[in-house]
């Protein structure tokens, strides 16, 4: 019998494989490699587009979040698309949660954003002293969710 090791650990087979390259690659990093990669992905946080960002933004923002954070959903041929409007200079390392975020559901179905897990802020964000961001970054998951159950029923 040949058994064949993997990059992912057990529970991550039943994840879309943009979420569980996410989760794997991450928990593979030391604090500081994780802290580099975090500058990094700040920097590649999306602007906004103009057709979105002329929106209501009260209904975008993330109020559970200390960052003023407002998060845009866009459905299109089925594929959703997150963008976020926020300070990246005084909040890099929420620019970089969402851009990193973004990059495991942007151009999926709504259906990978629901398999997002519910430790998946932990997972992203263990050993690097963060704790009190915690709660607005499973905010924003939530948020992400939502938008995805709201896609999934329009």
């Amino acid at each position: 019998m040949v058994f064949i090791s993997s990059m992912t650990e057990p529970d991550d087979a039943s994840l879309p494989p943009s979420v569980a390259r996410v989760l794997s690659r991450f928990r593979a990093l030391g604090r500081e490699e994780k802290m580099q990669a975090l500058l990094h992905y700040a920097k590649q946080l999306e602007p906004v587009p103009d057709r979105l960002a002329a929106l209501d933004r009260a209904a975008f923002n993330v109020p559970e979040c200390q960052t003023r954070v407002d998060l845009f959903p866009e459905v299109r041929d089925g594929k959703l698309y997150f963008y976020a409007d926020l300070n990246s200079r005084q909040s890099p390392t929420i620019a970089a949660f969402l851009a990193i975020l973004f990059s495991a559901v942007n151009g999926q179905p709504p259906e990978t954003t629901l398999a997002i897990p519910s430790d998946f802020v932990r997972q992203m964000m263990e050993g690097i002293g963060l704790a009190g961001r915690e709660a607005g970054l499973n905010a924003m998951i939530s948020r992400v969710k939502r938008h995805a159950r709201n896609a999934i029923a329009a």
